[in-house]
Protein backbone atom coordinates (compact mmCIF):
# COMPACT_ATOMS: atom_id res chain seq x y z
CA UNK A 1 0.00 0.00 0.00
CA UNK A 2 1.00 3.36 -0.48
CA UNK A 3 0.95 6.43 1.53
CA UNK A 4 2.74 9.44 0.35
CA UNK A 5 4.40 11.27 3.56
CA UNK A 6 3.67 14.74 4.29
CA UNK A 7 6.55 15.93 1.91
CA UNK A 8 4.73 13.59 -0.92
CA UNK A 9 1.73 14.90 -0.45
CA UNK A 10 2.73 18.82 -0.59
CA UNK A 11 4.38 17.46 -4.08
CA UNK A 12 1.57 15.99 -5.37
CA UNK A 13 -0.77 18.22 -4.76
CA UNK A 14 0.83 17.51 -4.92
CA UNK A 15 4.35 8.52 -9.40
CA UNK A 16 9.44 6.16 -10.03
CA UNK A 17 11.41 8.16 -11.85
CA UNK A 18 12.51 5.43 -13.54
CA UNK A 19 9.00 4.78 -15.22
CA UNK A 20 8.77 8.57 -16.49
CA UNK A 21 7.27 8.70 -19.92
CA UNK A 22 10.07 11.67 -20.64
CA UNK A 23 13.24 10.64 -18.08
CA UNK A 24 15.49 10.66 -21.10
CA UNK A 25 15.55 14.83 -20.55
CA UNK A 26 17.23 13.58 -17.28
CA UNK A 27 15.39 16.55 -15.48
CA UNK A 28 16.82 16.26 -12.16
CA UNK A 29 20.43 16.06 -13.04
CA UNK A 30 20.92 19.69 -12.71
CA UNK A 31 21.26 21.82 -9.32
CA UNK A 32 18.08 24.37 -9.30
CA UNK A 33 20.26 27.57 -10.39
CA UNK A 34 18.78 30.31 -11.63
CA UNK A 35 18.52 29.51 -15.93
CA UNK A 36 20.03 32.15 -18.41
CA UNK A 37 16.99 31.67 -20.70
CA UNK A 38 17.16 32.13 -24.10
CA UNK A 39 14.73 33.26 -26.72
CA UNK A 40 13.87 29.64 -27.83
CA UNK A 41 13.15 29.03 -23.61
CA UNK A 42 11.04 31.93 -23.42
CA UNK A 43 8.90 31.32 -26.66
CA UNK A 44 8.19 27.56 -24.74
CA UNK A 45 7.31 29.58 -21.62
CA UNK A 46 4.62 31.49 -23.37
CA UNK A 47 3.55 28.91 -24.99
CA UNK A 48 3.05 26.42 -21.24
CA UNK A 49 1.23 29.87 -20.02
CA UNK A 50 -0.41 30.55 -22.43
CA UNK A 51 -1.77 26.36 -22.66
CA UNK A 52 -2.63 26.28 -18.49
CA UNK A 53 -4.76 29.82 -19.20
CA UNK A 54 -6.98 27.95 -21.62
CA UNK A 55 -7.88 25.42 -19.53
CA UNK A 56 -10.29 26.07 -17.03
CA UNK A 57 -11.57 22.68 -16.45
CA UNK A 58 -9.75 19.23 -16.90
CA UNK A 59 -10.21 15.48 -16.15
CA UNK A 60 -7.54 13.07 -16.34
CA UNK A 61 -6.83 9.46 -14.87
CA UNK A 62 -3.36 9.71 -13.49
CA UNK A 63 -0.32 7.40 -11.71
CA UNK A 64 1.59 8.67 -9.21
CA UNK A 65 5.25 6.80 -8.48
CA UNK A 66 8.03 8.03 -6.33
CA UNK A 67 11.62 7.34 -6.04
CA UNK A 68 11.34 5.10 -3.09
CA UNK A 69 9.05 2.71 -4.97
CA UNK A 70 5.81 3.78 -3.99
CA UNK A 71 2.83 3.62 -6.49
CA UNK A 72 -0.79 4.88 -6.82
CA UNK A 73 -3.74 5.34 -9.56
CA UNK A 74 -6.62 7.57 -9.42
CA UNK A 75 -8.63 10.41 -10.89
CA UNK A 76 -8.15 13.94 -11.14
CA UNK A 77 -10.36 16.97 -11.41
CA UNK A 78 -9.10 20.32 -11.63
CA UNK A 79 -10.97 23.58 -11.79
CA UNK A 80 -9.43 26.99 -11.97
CA UNK A 81 -8.68 29.04 -10.25
CA UNK A 82 -7.89 27.08 -7.03
CA UNK A 83 -9.55 24.04 -7.07
CA UNK A 84 -8.23 20.25 -7.58
CA UNK A 85 -9.97 16.85 -6.34
CA UNK A 86 -7.47 13.66 -6.37
CA UNK A 87 -9.34 10.05 -6.15
CA UNK A 88 -7.28 7.27 -5.42
CA UNK A 89 -8.14 4.17 -5.73
CA UNK A 90 -8.03 1.11 -3.49
CA UNK A 91 -5.67 0.33 -1.90
CA UNK A 92 -4.35 3.82 -1.58
CA UNK A 93 -6.72 5.40 1.09
CA UNK A 94 -6.10 9.10 0.05
CA UNK A 95 -8.34 11.45 -1.14
CA UNK A 96 -6.92 15.34 -1.79
CA UNK A 97 -9.08 18.22 -2.40
CA UNK A 98 -8.23 21.90 -2.91
CA UNK A 99 -10.83 24.40 -2.18
CA UNK A 100 -9.49 27.46 -3.28
CA UNK A 101 -7.71 28.00 -0.01
CA UNK A 102 -6.30 24.88 1.81
CA UNK A 103 -4.96 21.36 0.04
CA UNK A 104 -7.21 18.70 2.25
CA UNK A 105 -5.78 15.03 2.39
CA UNK A 106 -8.11 12.93 3.71
CA UNK A 107 -6.14 9.52 4.99
CA UNK A 108 -9.42 7.26 5.28
CA UNK A 109 -7.48 4.27 6.76
CA UNK A 110 -6.15 5.98 9.99
CA UNK A 111 -9.21 8.79 10.13
CA UNK A 112 -6.93 11.82 10.01
CA UNK A 113 -7.57 15.41 7.69
CA UNK A 114 -4.34 17.61 6.99
CA UNK A 115 -4.58 21.03 5.95
CA UNK A 116 -2.16 22.87 3.88
CA UNK A 117 -2.18 26.57 2.16
CA UNK A 118 -2.75 25.43 -1.22
CA UNK A 119 -0.68 28.81 -2.39
CA UNK A 120 2.29 26.57 -0.35
CA UNK A 121 2.05 23.42 -2.29
CA UNK A 122 3.77 22.95 -5.48
CA UNK A 123 1.04 21.78 -7.84
CA UNK A 124 -0.82 25.52 -6.26
CA UNK A 125 1.24 26.90 -9.36
CA UNK A 126 -0.99 25.22 -11.43
CA UNK A 127 -4.18 26.34 -10.81
CA UNK A 128 -3.54 30.28 -9.67
CA UNK A 129 -6.19 32.32 -11.53
CA UNK A 130 -3.67 33.49 -14.28
CA UNK A 131 -0.23 31.25 -14.67
CA UNK A 132 2.44 33.64 -14.51
CA UNK A 133 6.13 32.15 -14.30
CA UNK A 134 7.54 35.53 -13.19
CA UNK A 135 4.98 36.06 -10.88
CA UNK A 136 6.72 35.04 -7.80
CA UNK A 137 8.01 31.97 -9.60
CA UNK A 138 11.86 31.48 -10.63
CA UNK A 139 12.27 28.99 -13.68
CA UNK A 140 15.41 27.29 -12.99
CA UNK A 141 16.08 25.52 -16.37
CA UNK A 142 14.21 24.13 -19.95
CA UNK A 143 15.09 20.80 -20.86
CA UNK A 144 13.66 19.31 -24.26
CA UNK A 145 14.29 16.84 -27.20
CA UNK A 146 12.62 16.30 -30.39
CA UNK A 147 9.33 14.97 -28.90
CA UNK A 148 9.12 16.62 -25.09
CA UNK A 149 10.38 19.71 -23.21
CA UNK A 150 10.20 20.29 -19.71
CA UNK A 151 10.40 23.77 -17.72
CA UNK A 152 11.10 23.62 -14.17
CA UNK A 153 10.57 26.63 -11.23
CA UNK A 154 10.76 27.15 -7.86
CA UNK A 155 9.31 29.54 -5.47
CA UNK A 156 12.50 31.75 -4.75
CA UNK A 157 10.94 32.67 -0.87
CA UNK A 158 10.40 28.64 -0.56
CA UNK A 159 13.22 26.62 -1.91
CA UNK A 160 12.10 24.09 0.54
CA UNK A 161 8.96 23.68 -0.49
CA UNK A 162 10.11 21.67 -3.79
CA UNK A 163 11.34 21.92 -7.48
CA UNK A 164 8.28 22.03 -9.64
CA UNK A 165 9.11 20.39 -13.25
CA UNK A 166 6.52 20.90 -15.94
CA UNK A 167 6.40 17.99 -18.84
CA UNK A 168 4.72 18.24 -22.21
CA UNK A 169 4.65 16.08 -25.41
CA UNK A 170 5.10 18.08 -28.76
CA UNK A 171 3.11 17.29 -31.70
CA UNK A 172 0.39 17.56 -30.64
CA UNK A 173 1.57 20.42 -27.69
CA UNK A 174 0.08 18.81 -24.30
CA UNK A 175 0.49 18.85 -20.64
CA UNK A 176 1.30 15.03 -19.59
CA UNK A 177 3.17 14.91 -16.81
CA UNK A 178 4.99 16.85 -13.21
CA UNK A 179 7.58 15.62 -10.91
CA UNK A 180 8.25 17.35 -8.04
CA UNK A 181 12.28 16.81 -6.61
CA UNK A 182 11.84 17.58 -2.71
CA UNK A 183 14.82 18.69 -0.09
CA UNK A 184 15.22 15.37 0.92
CA UNK A 185 15.90 14.09 -2.75
CA UNK A 186 12.74 12.11 -3.61
CA UNK A 187 11.28 12.54 -6.99
CA UNK A 188 7.24 11.93 -7.05
CA UNK A 189 6.38 11.91 -10.84
CA UNK A 190 2.44 12.33 -11.58
CA UNK A 191 1.72 11.19 -14.86
CA UNK A 192 -1.65 12.04 -17.04
CA UNK A 193 -3.75 9.76 -19.42
CA UNK A 194 -7.17 9.97 -21.00
CA UNK A 195 -7.34 13.59 -20.67
CA UNK A 196 -10.68 15.46 -21.37
CA UNK A 197 -10.63 19.15 -20.69
CA UNK A 198 -14.30 21.64 -20.26
CA UNK A 199 -15.93 19.44 -18.37
CA UNK A 200 -18.55 20.42 -15.72
CA UNK A 201 -18.28 19.28 -12.16
CA UNK A 202 -20.53 20.04 -9.12
CA UNK A 203 -18.99 22.09 -6.67
CA UNK A 204 -19.28 19.85 -3.88
CA UNK A 205 -16.59 17.75 -5.80
CA UNK A 206 -14.05 20.39 -4.51
CA UNK A 207 -15.56 21.06 -0.67
CA UNK A 208 -14.08 19.04 2.34
CA UNK A 209 -16.28 18.80 6.07
CA UNK A 210 -14.13 16.68 8.44
CA UNK A 211 -15.81 13.67 8.85
CA UNK A 212 -17.26 12.92 12.69
CA UNK A 213 -14.52 11.09 14.63
CA UNK A 214 -11.37 12.49 12.66
CA UNK A 215 -8.48 13.65 13.68
CA UNK A 216 -7.59 17.15 12.09
CA UNK A 217 -4.41 19.22 11.59
CA UNK A 218 -3.80 22.61 9.96
CA UNK A 219 -0.17 23.20 8.96
CA UNK A 220 0.30 27.11 8.84
CA UNK A 221 3.80 27.16 7.77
Amino acid sequence: MFRPDRRQMLGLALGAAGLSLFARLSLFARPSLAAALSDRDKADIARVEALFNGIRTLEARFTQVDSNGGFAEGKLMLRRPGRLRFEYAPPTPLLIVADGTWLVVYDTEIKQVDRYPLGRTPIGVLVRDKVKFDDGLEVTEVLRDAQAFAVSVVAPEHRDDGKLTLVFTENPFEFRQWQVLDAQGINTVVTLEDIRQDVTFENKLFTFADPPGVTGNRHDR
